[in-house]
């Protein structure tokens, strides 16, 4: 990190006050709470935290438009780009091809910089590769952490999807579930199959993945539905994104099934229902530590050559959180952190 004098240290003092303001006070939409907070410490010291070049970085996702997961990742990145001087641009695409299109976008505009998704990887092998030929420098986060260092990025920011469904695995295990659902809502992504192969590795008794169309949510709610109806044995249902969750709790009501639903992920709805009890446990990946760290990472690449992992990636989770953990979640979710 650079080295600062007392008016830095204060400058910075200030924007993390103005920042942890504008974070308590604003609601769910990630980018624009996370721009708000920009032009708040902008108006309030007249520059960021560092005085480095104004590089520009861009981060290209595999989520879908109203997703709250990326609005957190989003937020997260925009919060360390305000503190590092840095012009922080966001695109997305749940299509492979058009995600790779995206980053070809971003190398002809010649950003410093780019974080990237590899939920489907195949997809993008060649835009990183172009990106690399073009000199610049690639962070991985969230899906593709066995394909980013053989793609060339600098380092993976996120959980690794196999210890994760390891994870989920052993929780069913230790609450005596005996059959369980994994609801997989995107096809292709190679983070969901690591998921529902890790839980079924760790699971004592038998789980089955059920594939859904993710962009669909009553299609999503009656496939589950239909499920819990065909087979009374099923006692746990795990959805892979925290949007599916409250899609199994209904299809749990109206099929009159009484399985446990749990989740991968967190949103304030998700956190609410293991609050009163109709969601058993969540997983939590950190998303705005993903975002947020991806930026740092890349500037302290781009200023100081550092890398983080040495090689392996950098774990933000996972972490099972069940009601007892919710007193204290809520004022992150509510503020749009976690």
């Amino acid at each position: 990190m650079a080295r600062a004098g007392t008016g830095v240290r204060a400058l910075g003092a200030v924007l993390a006050a103005v920042l942890g303001a504008a974070l308590a006070g604003c609601s769910s939409t990630g980018g624009k709470r996370a721009e708000d907070a920009r032009e708040a410490a902008r108006n309030a010291t007249g520059k960021a935290a560092v005085t480095t070049p104004k590089w520009t970085f861009a981060m290209v996702t595999h989520s879908g438009d109203g997703d709250t997961f990326w609005d957190i990742v989003q937020s997260g990145a925009e919060q360390a780009a305000a503190k590092d001087n840095i012009n922080f641009l966001y695109a997305h695409s749940e299509e492979g091809q058009q995600q790779a299109q995206l980053v070809d976008s971003y190398i002809t505009k010649k950003v410093d910089g780019l974080i990237l998704t590899l939920a489907k990887p195949d997809a993008m092998k060649d835009a990183v590769a172009k990106a690399r030929k073009a000199g610049i420098p690639v962070i991985t986060v969230n899906s593709g952490s066995e394909q980013s260092k053989e793609y060339g990025a600098l380092t993976h920011i996120g959980q690794d999807e196999t210890i994760a469904g390891e994870a989920v695995g052993d929780e069913l295990g230790r609450r005596g579930r005996k059959k369980a659902l994994c609801v997989v809502h995107e096809q292709g992504n190679v983070g969901h199959e690591q998921r529902c192969a890790g839980a079924k590795k760790t699971f004592g008794g038998e789980l089955q993945n059920l594939y859904v169309d993710g962009t669909n949510m009553p299609d999503v709610k009656a496939s589950i539905e239909a499920k819990l109806q065909a087979d009374r044995s099923i006692d746990s249902v795990v959805t892979l994104g925290a949007p599916f969750a409250d899609a199994a709790v209904q299809a749990k009501r109206t099929a009159g099934s009484k399985a446990e639903i749990d989740t991968f992920d967190l949103n304030p709805k998700v956190v609410a229902a293991l609050k009163a009890g109709t969601l058993g446990f969540a997983v939590d990946q950190q998303p705005y530590l993903q975002g947020y760290e991806a930026v740092d990472l890349l500037w302290l690449y781009k200023y100081n050559a550092d890398v983080l992992g040495g090689g392996r990636p950098v774990l933000t989770g996972p972490q099972i959180v069940t009601e007892k953990d919710t007193a204290e979640l809520e004022q992150y979710t509510e503020r749009g952190t976690r």
